[in-house]
C-alpha cells in the first residue's frame, strides 16, 4: 500500500472514532467573540438600564463581552431594523421593547415584519403603568375619577409620552372601556409629561411605573391605580384598575431577540442563561427597585405572547384611529 493511501486510511479511521458534534457542544462554544445588544432607545431610560443589567450578567456568565449599542429613532424601528438586517449568527441581539406590538399597526410602511423577521429568545420583565393624577383633582379613586370625567366630558386632559406610546394606547384603552371622553396631550417623552402633570397643565397620565415612582413616593402626584392584573410590589397600597373595571389589564415589557434563522442551539443557550439571571437574587432585587417583575418564558411562549399582544393593541389603535404623523 502506498504511504499516501495508508495515511488517508489512518486519518479516516481516527475521524470516525470521534463523536459527532452535537448541538450541546456548539451551544457551549458560543460565544467566541463579543456580542452586541442593540437597544432601540437612548441611554439612561428604563429599557437601557435593563439591557445593561442583563448584558453584565451574560458577560460574566458566558465569558465574552455583551456590548450595548444604542440605536434610537423612528419609534424604536431604526434599531429593530438594524437587527433584522444583521447576520443570524447570535452575535447581534435586540433589546425588544413592548412597543413593537403597537408599532405593527401604527406604522404602515415598515421595511420589516417583526413577527416574521425577529426570533424571540427570552422575556426579561414586565411592569405596570400607573394611573396618576394632579393633586388638585378632586378624584381620589378610580370610581371617583370616572364619575368626574363623565360629568365633565372633554374637560380633562390626558398626557402621554407621545402618539402611539404605551402611555397613550393604555390611556385610550381606559377611555374605551369606561366610555369617557378626555383630550389627549402628547409630549416628547415621559419626563415632560410628568412635569406638566405635577404642574397642573394636564390632569391624568398613565405612566410606566419606574418613571413616576419617586414622584409618587414624594407625594408630588396621586397614584389612583396600577394597570396590571395584580397590585405592584413597589406600590402595594395602590389598587388595580381592574378592581373597578373588570378585566382591565395592560403593562409594558422587555425581552431579548435575534434575527430570524439564528441557530436554535444559540437561542436555547441564551434563553437558559437569561432565565437563570432572572432567578439571581441581585438581579431580582434590582428589577424590584425599578418596579419591574421578572417574567421568564420559553422562546415559544414568548413568541405566542408577542403575537397575542400585537392583536390586542392593533384593535385598540384602529378603534381609537391613532395615526403616527
Amino acid at each position: 500500500m502506498k504511504p499516501s493511501r495508508r495515511r488517508f486510511l489512518h486519518l479516516a479511521a481516527g475521524a470516525a472514532s470521534l463523536p459527532a458534534a452535537s448541538p450541546i457542544v456548539r451551544a457551549q462554544a458560543y460565544p467566541t467573540r463579543p456580542v452586541t445588544i442593540v437597544v432601540p432607545v437612548p441611554p439612561g431610560g428604563a429599557l437601557d438600564i435593563l439591557a445593561r443589567l442583563m448584558s453584565q450578567f451574560l458577560s460574566e456568565r458566558l465569558g465574552q463581552p455583551f456590548v450595548i449599542e444604542n440605536r434610537p429613532g423612528g419609534g424604536t424601528n431604526i434599531g429593530i431594523e438594524v437587527v433584522v438586517r444583521a447576520p443570524p449568527d447570535g452575535y447581534t441581539l435586540l433589546l425588544i421593547p413592548g412597543s413593537v406590538t403597537a408599532n405593527a399597526t401604527l406604522y404602515e410602511n415598515l421595511n420589516f415584519n417583526f413577527i416574521r423577521d425577529i426570533a424571540p429568545i427570552a422575556m426579561i420583565s414586565s411592569l405596570p403603568l400607573v394611573m396618576e393624577v394632579n393633586l388638585s383633582l378632586r378624584a381620589k379613586t378610580v370610581p371617583e375619577f370616572i364619575a368626574y370625567a363623565k360629568a365633565n366630558p372633554g374637560k380633562l386632559s390626558m398626557a402621554s409620552g407621545g402618539i402611539g406610546s404605551p402611555s397613550h394606547i393604555v390611556g385610550e384603552l381606559f377611555k374605551m372601556t369606561t366610555d369617557i371622553d378626555m383630550v389627549h396631550v402628547p409630549y416628547h417623552g415621559g419626563a415632560p409629561a410628568l412635569t406638566d402633570l405635577m404642574g397642573g397643565q394636564v390632569q391624568v397620565y398613565f405612566s410606566p411605573l419606574p418613571e413616576s415612582l419617586s414622584a409618587i413616593k414624594a407625594g408630588q402626584v396621586r397614584a389612583l391605580a396600577v394597570t396590571t392584573a395584580k397590585r405592584a410590589g413597589a406600590v402595594p397600597d395602590v389598587p388595580t384598575v381592574g378592581e373597578t373595571v373588570p378585566g382591565f389589564e395592560a403593562y409594558t415589557w422587555q425581552g431579548i431577540g435575534a434575527p430570524r434563522r439564528t441557530p436554535a442551539d444559540i437561542v436555547a443557550t441564551l434563553n437558559k442563561d437569561i432565565n437563570d439571571g432572572l432567578a439571581d437574587p441581585k438581579i431580582k432585587a434590582r428589577l424590584a427597585d425599578l418596579g419591574s417583575v421578572p417574567t421568564p418564558m420559553s422562546p415559544a411562549d414568548f413568541e405566542s405572547f408577542i403575537v397575542a399582544e400585537t392583536g390586542k393593541w392593533g384593535k385598540v389603535i384602529r378603534a381609537a384611529h391613532i395615526r403616527v404623523e
